[in-house]
């Protein structure tokens, strides 16, 4: 363990650095995303701890968390599941993109109630941005948002038989 340690303590900070460019990358694009409802992003000046997070961070990281805008339950998990570069996990953290749905995961052990009084709704999603390439992450977050059916009209052709 101390072996692994020693080895993975020398790269720590170009990963970390990577983590928190491609975080705030992420965050930006997904600020203004007509899919998004809220985000959550201490490098936001309008995040409730902004202030703190200036004062002991160098970046603010790569944790972000989104609420799609008007999605249900099945919905939110439909795109959480379509995502090809980011991996659905329980576990947040690795040098990887990782994606959660914590009513379903991490909190869905939780009655509802409680979860929604602490922020916990069924439409978030937790996205740990790892160190891909950053236009890699903005592809896989495009396409899995266009995933989603809510707020989109779909047209539909009909086809007549001749006969």
């Amino acid at each position: 363990d101390s072996f692994l340690v020693l080895r993975g303590i020398k790269t720590l900070h170009l990963r970390m650095k990577a983590h928190c460019e491609n975080g705030e990358k992420v965050a930006r694009y997904l600020k203004n995303h007509p899919k998004i409802d809220k985000i959550y992003w201490p490098g936001f000046e309008d995040h409730p701890n902004h202030d703190i997070a200036k004062k002991q961070m160098r970046g603010f990281g790569g944790m972000v968390s989104i609420t799609l805008k008007d999605a249900d339950l099945q919905e939110t998990f439909r795109v959480a599941s379509s995502f090809k570069v980011f991996t659905l996990a329980e576990s947040l953290g690795g040098v990887e993109s990782l994606i959660n749905h914590p009513t379903t995961m991490t909190h869905g052990s939780i009655p509802k109630a409680e979860r929604e009084k602490v922020g916990v709704t069924d439409n978030l999603l937790r996205l740990s941005v790892g160190v891909e390439d950053i236009d890699d992450l903005l592809a896989d977050l495009e396409q899995a948002l266009k995933q989603s059916s809510v707020g989109i009209f779909r047209t539909q052709r009909i086809f007549r038989c001749k006969g």
